[in-house]
């Protein structure tokens, strides 16, 4: 009896507006059963609006009501209300369903590659000028030189700096991975092709 008069009092907050995303009620829910003391909740993707009804994915997020949760960490007689969401899951479900734009794999302009460890700070250096000139720029953490290409493939960046030593000294290579075209440049001409 208590339990139906607690969800009579809650839609009688909740239906005073429509909510914007789908909501059911489910006596079966169960989580969190040593902390949780009232109301508790799921976050499920609801993939019947999106015609992929074939992503199947446990619940994204959730929480709860708790009493006296906060007495474990010496704040007694506090209540309130938690929930957390899952990013990869969240992540997992937009990438099945296709709904990371286009433009966000792309806005990488140049991948920085370090030739062997002892070119790893001149390549941190290259890639801190690019980044204070505005080109959007990053640098994979490896030497290895054929993990670099893939993933450099991987991502679809437009360009890749690669610095070395050779026997006349530090070498900066921009290469074109479309046109499959290399360049020894400065830093100075790389940054001003790139503008």
């Amino acid at each position: 009896q208590k339990g139906l008069a607690e969800l009579r009092q809650f839609h009688q907050f909740f239906d005073l507006k429509s909510p914007a995303n789908k909501v059911v009620f489910s006596p079966t829910l169960a989580r969190g059963l040593n902390y949780y003391t009232g109301c508790i909740f799921e976050v499920a993707v609801d993939t019947s609006a999106t015609g992929q009804e074939s992503v199947k994915m446990g619940s994204i997020g959730g929480g709860g009501r708790y009493d006296d949760l906060t007495a474990v960490f010496g704040l007694k007689d506090v209540s309130g209300v938690g929930v957390s969401f899952g990013a990869a899951r969240i992540y997992d479900v937009m990438e099945e369903l296709n709904l990371f734009p286009s433009s966000i794999k792309n806005q990488l302009q140049v991948l920085c590659l370090a030739g062997d460890e002892t070119t790893l700070v001149p390549a941190f250096e290259v890639l801190n000028q690019l980044r204070a000139a505005g080109i959007n720029a990053s640098m994979h953490p490896e030497t290895k030189y054929k993990k670099q290409i893939k993933y450099a493939s991987n991502i679809e960046v437009p360009y890749i700096i690669m610095v070395e030593n050779k026997e006349e000294g530090l070498s900066i290579e921009l290469r074109n991975m479309s046109e499959n075209t290399r360049e020894k440049l400065t830093i100075k001409e790389i940054i001003t092709r790139l503008s």
